[in-house]
């Protein structure tokens, strides 16, 4: 106990981890739950996105799609790696589950885990055509860059070089979505149906922060593995998604 408290101040001050021999018990329940959530949301946002690969109205979506996917899995693969320092079975995580499969379109989940996996609730919603996929991309990839920027700082040292390995990769995805808008709301049935979306994915995203005052913060903040609230966290999604639709005539 004295050992384990000793690391835990250790934490709480801003000291950092580099090995799965000296984490702590709880440390590595919740570090795991960290990892697993941000790799289900990856193979289920990459496996969602290749759904509407083949719906890309010109060469330049199609590949722009394409890298998504791709990156995506990467950045799953990257992660699934660490987990297997701490026992995870690699070899079957990525195939054991659909992940693919989505509710409902008209489901409220909340922010409620659902299906057997740690994917965001976001993931669990079904993509309708090009167009909603371009504006789900850009409305979870802004999310996705903050909280990434978070997620960076994380006490664990590898997972922490692994997400600042992915922000830059994860910030030219959204950069791809706000480039594809650009060309949807050209036309006004391109900007109505790019609006519907916005009305649609805006709540479901804000749900991906998870709630105000969360009660698992503080022990994550104890352990250095999160740093600003997620009600911080939003307030940030929510000023900058607002600017780059508004620069965009939408709301």
């Amino acid at each position: 106990m004295t050992e384990t408290m000793a690391i835990e101040d250790y934490l709480a001050q801003g000291g950092i981890l580099s090995s799965p021999a000296n984490v702590p018990p709880r440390y590595r329940g919740e570090l795991l739950r960290l990892m697993a959530s941000f790799v289900d949301s990856e193979l289920a946002g990459s496996a969602g996105f290749a759904g509407v690969i083949n719906e890309a109205p010109g060469i330049t979506e199609r590949i722009a799609a394409a890298r998504i996917v791709l990156e995506k899995a990467d950045h799953a693969g990257r992660v699934l790696a660490l987990m297997g320092d701490f026992g995870a079975d690699t070899g079957r995580y990525a195939v054991h589950h659909p992940w693919a499969a989505r509710v409902a379109r008209g489901a409220d989940l909340g922010a409620m885990r659902q299906g057997g996996d740690m994917r965001l609730s976001v993931f669990h919603y079904p993509l309708t055509g090009w167009v909603d996929a371009v504006v789900m991309n850009l409305m979870m990839g802004r999310a996705s860059v903050i909280q990434l920027g978070e997620l960076a700082k994380v006490s664990y040292q590898p997972l922490a070089e692994a997400f600042r390995t992915i922000l830059p990769r994860e910030t030219r995805h959204a950069e791809l979505a706000e480039e594809g808008m650009q060309r949807i709301i050209a036309s006004p049935e391109g900007r109505n149906a790019a609006q519907a979306s916005i009305d649609y994915w805006r709540p479901r995203v804000v749900e991906s922060f998870g709630t105000a005052g969360s009660a698992r913060y503080a022990t994550l903040a104890r352990f250095g593995l999160r740093h600003q609230p997620n009600e911080t966290l939003l307030a940030q999604w929510e000023g900058d998604i607002a600017a780059r639709l508004d620069a965009l005539s939408l709301t």
